[in-house]
């Protein structure tokens, strides 16, 4: 007999009896410092009281009712992101891989509407991560990800990142647009540098092709801007966001500008569950505490505050961590052991982490840390170097 639940997973053998700010309680008896977020999730901690409140008072008037009918939060959140972003339009989904298929469609659309149906091609970079649907594993094109699924789905193809002569090589009659993650994720916390993301613009518009930003794990406050787009002077034709958005609550969106907007007419794209009342109210509330006037200025002072800290750790530790990487919290351990030797032994100590590619330790803390979340979590930090040194 196999176990009810799907084995897709492999999880710790710890659960969580409640959440409070930033920490996790386990049924283990213990507390422990959230240094990751859910996976860049809960970026405004857990059971944030405004958010608590709009989930139960959304709740106790309407959670869904679908598309069918005008959802007025849906359009209230729209115009606030499209108030705080390039953007002139928002689709909202439930889910990061669901906002990237709708800007990949997006791209596809914009170019059959536009006379010119053959252009369908995306051009994506090594070591990235935009879901697990078909089409996003496509876009990524890592191995890992691909086997055991058939022929990847047709219209993909990845450089590495930094190289503007090799994205210009890919380029063919066929190619419609770049899809590109600001900060590789899942890939390490690989930050792009803010000049090949303006060499990409700039052959985008040469080219006549759309350039598409997967922020679904750097957006929404995790660099130190709302988006982390604006560090780089550009803005992308279509971008997509999802994660810290609901703060725990299943909402995506994809925002892009009028041009490729208006392409997606009646019947083109839908979802029974996206932009339901309830994800909406949730949704209006984080985009409401992060627009905040000050708030984006202190996540970036407690970025700027976590990573001195850290830099001084590396040094004394250069056995155990190679590389500090990252912007803002979104930030990286490369390390000299093994990533998942630091992280259980961060877990000993009471902190908790995640696993990225390259052999990095990924620290996505909650962007309402203070100065004595970031004391607590070096001194943990020392503690299990410590003992790996």
């Amino acid at each position: 007999m196999i176990p009810a639940l799907l084995s897709n997973y492999a999880p710790a053998d710890l659960s969580f009896e409640k959440g409070e700010g930033v920490y996790l309680f386990g049924n283990d008896g213990r507390r422990y410092l959230d240094f990751f977020a859910g996976i860049a999730v809960t970026s405004l901690g857990h059971a944030h009281p405004d958010i608590v409140k709009a989930v139960s008072d959304q709740a106790g008037k309407l959670m869904h009712i679908s598309n069918l009918y005008r959802i007025p939060g849906q359009e209230e959140l729209a115009q606030k992101l499209v108030d705080n972003t390039f953007a002139d339009a928002v689709y909202f989904c439930n889910s990061g891989a669901e906002a990237n298929e709708c800007g990949l469609k997006m791209i596809r659309k914009y170019f059959a509407e536009n006379g010119q149906p053959e252009k369908f091609r995306v051009i994506g970079f090594e070591n990235a991560f935009h879901g697990r649907t078909l089409a996003t594993i496509a876009a990524a094109g890592q191995e890992k990800l691909l086997e055991g699924f058939g022929p990847p789905m047709e219209g993909f193809s990845q450089v590495p990142v930094g190289d503007i002569e090799l994205v210009k090589a890919e380029i063919t009659d066929e190619t419609a647009g770049i899809i590109i993650e600001p900060v590789l994720g899942e890939g390490g916390i690989q930050v792009v540098a803010p000049e090949f993301l303006r060499e990409l613009r700039k052959l985008c518009d040469e080219r006549g092709l759309l350039l598409m930003f997967d922020e679904i794990q750097t957006g929404m406050g995790r660099t130190g801007k709302l988006f982390a787009y604006e560090h780089s002077g550009i803005t992308p034709d279509i971008m997509t966001s999802a994660k810290a958005l609901g703060n725990g609550f299943p909402v995506g969106a994809c925002l892009a500008v009028e041009k490729v907007a208006k392409c997606m007419s009646v019947g083109s794209h839908g979802s029974t569950y996206g932009g339901n009342p309830l994800a909406m109210a949730v949704a209006r509330t984080v985009v409401d505490t992060m627009t905040e006037e000050g708030f984006m200025e202190g996540v970036a002072r407690k970025g700027a505050r976590l990573q001195q800290s850290l830099k001084g750790v590396v040094d004394r530790y250069p056995s155990v961590i190679e590389e500090l990487r990252g912007v803002g919290l979104h930030i990286g351990l490369k390390c000299k052991v093994e990533n998942g030797a630091l992280i259980n032994a961060l877990q000993k100590h009471g902190v908790l982490t995640a696993k990225g590619g390259d052999n990095v330790v990924r620290l996505l803390p909650p962007l309402i840390i203070e100065e004595e979340h970031i004391v607590e979590f070096i001194s943990a930090l020392e503690a299990a170097c410590e003992e790996l040194a």
